[in-house]
């Protein structure tokens, strides 16, 4: 297939016939067709398991299809026919391994038995659970410092899993807990914390039917969250405002096709998902919301001049707010031009967006990470609060907040405890139910985690669940640090390219799936979940294990503590021998969580609640809290300005809709017409002419960054696309070497993969070669 044939333009709309295709694609892929309808079916459902792909909320109606495409995909991916088995890896070395392909490495399917990799022969071999629980304890215990170790945690572990977890390693004595949020929604949760006094969003499933304006920004949610299209469509249907802010124009956020509509299917129609479509530059979101501000205050002045009704809800800004004064100098202060220039969009169009915004009695600010990735992510995100809080649009039915989360329970495990920097409360709440002296210092996220290791400071590294070596930047420097290390850990239900950057020891530990039936001594188990609206679930797998081998996620953490360390603070194994036990002492801990076995039988589960929603703060002051930014004279990071270099592209990587996180379930981005490769790079076409070349060449991207490293991936092809000029876009985690360590988030640590100042070169000979060797 030639390079053009390789991308045909997509025409259909999101979902329908070509999901439909998919899904079947998918379903027999997995190689237990039969087996497998079941468990679709059984997907989202009471009764049955919690989706292991997103974190989006679940309809409380009912119905008998309650997933998504993607959704589809994650099941069957896990719930294949195909093993990873000890035979399997005495015929592969892990050098032939590391030159296989991420999805290569993922489709050989399920890990069956625990494996230690034997650096003799350059091979795992198959080891006992006793003998992989005894090593990691051996390799703990020998450290000098607890802070020698490091803790990953992945969105997949469940609530159980992750508060055992967590538990574990404040027993072992540090709080390094570099974690998957860390290069996600770490600043959702700063902005939120500091503005409104809670970390998640404000709003429930229920509000999205009563908004009258929806504002989805920096998010693609036909690829990350396809079930989020419905009330999109819906929203529209019903004359709201759903305003898509977003550089790429992504065809979910454009029309919607409904597979469970058969008139619609038969008729291969389709509905709008979306009023009004801007286009900012990279990085350009906040100078849009100030935008919005400086026409709001000029239309408020407007009206307490005529007489007309006020624009700002001063009552609520009166009774619940603060700094208000002292934001809006910063609004006027900041002039037009600056905001022109740098959110690349016109004043008509600024003035579009704020005008329906004001219109809209109820909205709702939905984001995800075109908004968290980038160096000034915070002001950002508070920037879009600061609007919501102008017209009181958080505490009331219909209008709120809501970062929409990515993996299935990575908003748990945050709640759970699974963080570097715990508060005092949760601190001391651990350290009262379990009577033991807590770590107070302050952890490694995950940008430090890997500086700790390049350095040799950190000498263990365990991972329950996640691909920690790709979805990390900066990818050789990663790698290199690594594998410094005495023991690397996995806890993994498939093979990944983590498992082949060994530390001097390694082990591959199976576990259990979502889809799975977990028995423990008191029988089958079921594991609970947190979406992204504070919905706590309960999830029972319904599949045999693939393999009589594997064990829980709680199980392994409980056997690695006890082995590590004894009975303390409390007995592992039974506390895994009936999860409802580990249920209790969350309930002990974490406010929120009274009664939590009782209330998992109402079906749909239990929402936390959220104080912000109830319109209490819990902040510094009291009240919610305008926060007065300067907007940034420059986005172009400083470690890129000394350089003196002009970047010709300003880059974003991003999924490909065949595509997870760093899990790849094919080769194909059916909605950008790209089929068949991931190694692209999307430039518009004036973009490309002004480089000098063509549509389909080869080409090399190389970072600027001002510290003497090549950051280089080689032999991408270039693919014109409608995509504003000055910006490229190319799927991770192929792009992930070209993020600097150095470059991250303000007060975040994380990545600044939304914003890589790039250099376009020609691809030399030895880059193609090397690709084609890739």
């Amino acid at each position: 297939m030639s390079q053009v044939e390789r991308y045909k333009p997509y025409k259909g709309a999101a979902a329908g016939w070509g999901a439909l295709v998919a899904v079947t694609r998918s379903w027999l892929g997995s190689k237990k067709a039969l087996t497998n309808i079941r468990a679709m079916l059984k997907t989202n459902q009471n009764g049955g398991f919690d989706c292991p792909g997103c974190a989006w909320g679940e309809s409380p109606e009912n119905g008998m299809v309650k997933f998504c495409e993607n959704g589809a995909k994650a099941v069957n991916w896990e719930a294949t026919g195909r093993l990873v088995n000890p035979a399997f890896f005495a015929k592969h070395s892990v050098s032939a391994l590391a030159a296989q392909t991420d999805y290569w490495l993922e489709y050989q399917g399920r890990l069956t038995h625990p494996m230690r990799y034997d650096a003799a022969t350059d091979k795992y071999v198959e080891t006992s659970w006793e003998e992989a629980y005894a090593l990691i304890a051996r390799h703990l215990n020998a450290l000098e410092s607890p802070h020698q170790a490091e803790f990953y945690t992945s969105g997949r572990a469940s609530n159980e899993a992750a508060f055992l977890y967590q538990l574990f390693v404040r027993a072992f004595g540090t709080n390094n807990f570099p974690d998957c949020s860390n290069m996600c929604h770490e600043a959702s949760g700063v902005s939120m914390k500091e503005t409104l006094g809670v970390g998640k969003g404000t709003v429930v499933f229920h509000d999205l039917e009563h908004a009258d304006a929806i504002f989805v920004i920096g998010q693609n949610p036909g690829t990350n969250h396809p079930r989020m299209l419905e009330p999109l469509r819906e929203a529209v249907e019903r004359g709201a405002q759903v305003i898509c802010i977003n550089p790429l124009k992504e065809r979910g956020l454009e029309r919607f096709q409904h597979p469970q509509h058969p008139l619609e299917m038969l008729g291969n129609g389709s509905k709008p998902t979306s009023s009004a479509y801007l286009r900012p530059a990279l990085g350009g979101d906040m100078a849009l919301f100030r935008g919005m501000a400086k026409f709001l205050l000029q239309w408020e002045r407007d009206a307490q001049a005529s007489g007309e009704p006020a624009v700002f809800d001063h009552a609520f800004i009166q009774e619940h707010t603060t700094g208000m004064d002292a934001y809006l100098a910063e609004v006027d202060a900041t002039p037009w031009p600056h905001i022109i220039e740098q959110s690349g969009l016109s004043l008509a169009d600024i003035e579009m967006a704020a005008a329906m915004y004001r219109k809209a009695e109820r909205v709702i600010m939905c984001w995800a990470m075109g908004l968290t990735q980038h160096k000034h992510s915070v002001p950002t995100i508070q920037e879009v609060i600061n609007v919501q809080l102008l017209r009181g649009n958080v505490g009331r039915p219909g209008a709120g907040l809501s970062p929409v989360r990515g993996h299935s329970n990575v908003q748990g495990d945050r709640t759970m405890g699974i963080d570097e920097k715990p508060s005092k409360a949760l601190l001391d709440a651990i350290e009262q139910r379990f009577k033991f002296t807590v770590p107070r210092e302050v952890g490694h996220n995950a940008v430090q985690a890997i500086g700790a290791m390049e350095r040799g400071e950190a000498k263990v590294f365990i991972a329950l669940g996640g691909n920690f070596a790709q979805a990390t930047p900066d990818t050789p420097r990663t790698h290199e640090a690594l594998r410094k290390c005495d023991l690397t850990v996995h806890i993994a239900t498939k093979l990944n390219r983590s498992h082949l950057v060994t530390g001097r020891d390694a082990l591959i530990l199976p576990c259990l799936g979502r889809t799975e039936i977990d028995v423990q001594v008191n029988g089958p188990q079921g594991i609970t979940v947190e979406d992204t609206f504070s919905m706590v679930h309960i999830s029972h797998g319904q599949l045999k294990p693939r393999s009589p081998a594997l064990r829980s996620e709680p199980a392994i953490i409980a056997g690695m503590a006890a082995a590590t360390l004894g009975n303390h603070p409390v007995d592992w194994h039974w506390l895994v021998g009936d999860y409802s036990r580990i249920r209790d002492l969350i309930a002990d801990t974490l406010p929120g969580f009274a009664n939590f076995n009782e209330r998992l039988q109402h079906p749909g589960g239990f929402h936390l609640g959220n104080s912000a929603a109830q319109r209490v703060w819990k902040t510094a002051s009291g009240k919610a809290q305008f926060t007065a930014s300067i907007l940034p004279d420059d986005l172009v990071n400083a470690g890129v300005r000394k350089m003196n270099v002009t970047p010709d592209l300003i880059l974003q990587t991003m999924r490909s809709h065949d595509q997870y996180n760093t899990t790849l379930y094919g080769l194909d981005d059916r909605y950008r017409g790209v089929y068949g490769m991931r190694d692209v790079v999307f430039v518009s076409e004036a973009d490309i002419r002004k480089l000098g070349m063509q549509p389909g060449d080869k080409v090399d991207l190389v970072a600027l960054w001002d510290d003497n490293r090549e950051r280089r991936v080689k032999g991408f092809t270039l693919i014109a696309y409608d995509i504003p000029e000055g910006q490229a876009a190319a799927y991770y985690p192929e792009t992930n070497p070209l993020v600097p360590l150095e470059s991250y988030g303000d007060r975040t640590y994380t990545p600044t993969s939304k914003f890589i100042a790039i250099k376009v070169e020609k691809a030399s000979a030895s880059s193609l070669i090397s690709a084609a060797v890739a």
